[in-house]
């Protein structure tokens, strides 16, 4: 599996770096890099909702055994497989009440075949006991998996414990699915994840990848997604953007609602590379060591309704006093927008009727002037844009002229930000700077010498060609606002004057809180 290193890495061209030099940036908070929050309840600036508490409260499974269900021993090691291997496709099995094990060895997991139901009674648990590498495994379709918990499995890094192998039509229901290495859960086609505990998992909650083609019709409903990268993954393969609550790969259909994404080492939510049609709405996405969303390399997504607050405290922290001026948000864009060319069911980027509250700052557009198809400097190595069949055409001298020039690249455009409430208060926060920006920018294209869009070409274009406009909200707080580059700074005013134009409509309230 590809491994896509962390945009933000390049975030930084050589002038920035020149103008962080000269500014002599210095720490901006009065916490120390580590402070972080925790889930708590809103303050009244934030919609109501009622979170998914699903890890304090699973739902039971049958007591007894369903009609014609075979029934799995806790007592006899293996039991699981070796019946799910000796039963026609379309069996049901009720695992009883205890703790269930596999043989022990690392790859001895449970093959299911197509249609197979595996229902666990209430206190039912299959154990890996930190031996077998993986739960369920194989192509089987349409398999479900419903009140059972799954934990101590040992999956190699970017591989997951259900689901292994991505197979498509699988039903993950009033699961627990906790203190695994890796990914507690993959993903196929037409998945359903509905009512689950994904929690302290070694690196992923869910990792949605399919490594032989692209995943439709992803349903991730009402789960509690928290603790996840226990493993702390970006310190231990510094740049390797592959921590999280969930990471979603190449998914074109995704209705991602009603979860609680809380207490995750990273970002909640990041969507890399190619992911296309996604609906993301009444979330309470909080208290997340990074952004609550990211949206990476990818196109057309509606995000609306969702509760985001107190995310992205710790590495916004630790950026700031480190010296980096980058306007690292909660909700961050890189290189992704609306695209009408491909079939969604929206052709742009909206984000709408958010409740955005006391974040490190609020919602960055970023386009990387220097990552584009066919670019040492794309962190997606080896992928090109869903408009582009072959990287290898990405080259000069076809890549400066038309169609190429504008299709080579991932673009941050036709976002439309409107109707959301962003409310700051620093003194919650404890910092005072550096935690206040709205930012639409890019950096000074300098790579590689072959590049067509050198100089400020797509710094020029993210922040006045490209469609993209905040207007009718709402900011509480001492917001500021950077424009086209990292050292462009504007007040409310100025971001609302020529050229940028931005937040028609809109009010400010330089009072915390409230």
């Amino acid at each position: 599996m590809r491994i896509n290193r962390r945009p933000w890495a390049l975030a930084v061209a050589p002038l920035a770096l020149a103008l962080l030099t000269a500014t002599g940036c210095e720490s901006t908070s009065s916490a120390p890099a580590t402070a972080k929050p925790t889930a708590a309840p809103s303050t009244s600036t934030s919609a109501a909702r009622t979170v998914a508490r699903v890890c304090a409260n699973p739902a039971a499974g049958p007591a007894k055994a369903p009609a014609g269900a075979v029934t799995v021993d806790p007592k006899v090691v293996g039991d699981l497989a070796a019946k799910t291997k000796n039963s026609p496709a379309n069996t049901t099995f009720w695992l009883k009440p205890g703790t269930h094990r596999l043989e022990k060895d690392r790859y001895a997991q449970v093959i299911p075949k197509k249609g197979d139901r595996y229902l666990g009674a209430p206190g039912a648990v299959l154990d890996g006991r930190k031996v077998n590498q993986y739960a369920f495994t194989g192509n089987a379709a349409d398999v479900t998996i419903r009140y059972l918990t799954v934990q101590g499995f040992v999956a190699p890094q970017d591989e997951g414990v259900v689901n292994h192998d991505s197979a498509d039509g699988w039903v993950i229901e009033d699961a627990t699915i906790q203190k695994n290495s890796g990914a507690g859960l993959m993903a196929g086609a037409r998945q359903q994840v509905r009512a689950d505990c994904l929690r302290d998992n070694g690196q992923y909650g869910m990792n949605a990848y399919k490594g032989d083609g692209r995943i439709t019709g992803l349903v991730v409903e009402g789960n509690e997604i928290t603790g996840n990268n226990t493993g702390d993954w970006e310190r231990r393969k510094e740049g390797c953007g592959c921590t999280g609550g969930i990471k979603f790969w190449e998914v074109n259909g995704a209705d991602i609602s009603g979860n609680w994404v809380h207490d995750n080492r990273g970002a909640g939510l990041w969507a890399d590379t190619n992911n296309n049609d996604f609906r993301i709405e009444n979330n309470v996405i909080e208290a997340n060591d990074g952004a609550a969303l990211i949206y990476e390399t990818s196109y057309n997504a509606v995000i609306r309704d969702n509760t985001i607050r107190r995310n992205n405290w710790v590495e916004g922290r630790k950026a700031a006093d480190g010296g980096d001026n980058f306007p690292y948000a909660t909700v961050y864009l890189s290189e992704s927008g609306g695209e009408p060319r491909i079939k969604a069911r929206t052709d742009r980027i909206e984000i709408y009727r958010n409740v955005l509250e006391d974040n490190w700052s609020g919602i960055t557009l970023w386009e990387n002037a220097d990552r584009f198809c066919n670019s040492p400097a794309n962190t997606s190595s080896g992928d090109c844009t869903l408009l582009v069949k072959k990287t290898a055409s990405c080259a000069k001298p076809a890549i400066a002229k038309a169609p190429l020039y504008s299709d080579c690249r991932w673009k941050t455009q036709r976002v439309d930000i409107h109707d959301n409430r962003f409310v700051l208060d620093e003194s919650v926060v404890k910092c005072t700077e550096m935690c206040d920006r709205m930012a639409v920018l890019s950096n000074y294209g300098t790579y590689p010498d072959w590049s067509p869009y050198k100089g400020e070409q797509v710094a020029d274009a993210i922040t006045e060609k490209q469609h993209n406009r905040w207007h009718d909200n709402v900011y509480v707080g001492p917001w500021k606002f950077v424009a086209e580059d990292q050292s462009r700074v504007l007040d409310f005013g100025q971001w609302q004057a020529a050229p940028y134009q931005q937040d028609k409509g809109s009010t400010l309230d330089l009072q915390a809180g409230g």
